[in-house]
C-alpha cells in the first residue's frame, strides 16, 4: 500500500459528496495517497487526472443513477489514454447492473453499506488482482 495512489471522483451532476469524502479518508487512513478531484467531473477530466497523477486505481462515487453511462465512459477514456488503471464504482448500483458494468471493464463495485474494510479490500484487489486474500 505504501506509495500506492488512488484518485476518487464524482462524475456527472451528482452533488452529494459526503460519502466520497468518507471513502477518501478511509483509504488515506489505510495508507493510500488519495487525490480527490471534487464534484461535477467528466469522464475526460477523471481520465486525464488519473493518467497525469499516475494513480494505481480510480474510485468513482455514483449516486445519480448515471453509472451505466458514466462508469464505462471513464474506463474507455482511461484506456484511450493508453493506461490500464482499474476503476472501482461505489454507490447506488442495482444488482441487475453489476454484470454489465463488470463486462464494461469496471473492476469492483461497492454498494451502500459497504464497510471500511470492504472499501480497502476492493481497492487492494483491484490494484493487485492476482493476489489472493489469505
Amino acid at each position: 500500500m505504501a506509495g500506492e495512489r488512488v484518485l476518487v471522483a464524482k462524475v456527472g451532476l451528482d452533488g452529494h459528496d459526503r460519502g466520497v469524502k468518507v471513502v477518501a479518508r478511509i483509504l488515506r487512513d489505510a495508507g493510500y495517497e488519495v487525490i480527490y478531484t471534487g464534484l461535477f467531473q467528466t469522464p475526460d477530466t477523471v481520465a486525464a487526472a488519473a493518467v497525469d497523477e499516475d494513480v494505481d486505481a480510480i474510485g468513482l462515487s455514483m449516486l445519480s443513477g448515471a453509472h451505466m453511462t458514466l462508469a464505462p465512459l471513464v474506463v474507455e477514456k482511461v484506456r484511450g489514454r493508453g493506461a490500464d488503471i482499474p476503476v472501482v464504482v461505489g454507490g447506488i448500483v442495482p444488482n441487475r447492473d453489476v454484470h454489465e458494468l463488470e463486462s464494461a471493464g469496471v473492476a469492483k463495485i461497492l454498494t451502500p453499506g459497504a464497510t471500511a474494510d470492504e472499501v480497502v479490500e476492493a481497492i487492494r484487489s483491484a490494484i493487485h488482482p492476482d493476489e489472493s486474500e489469505d
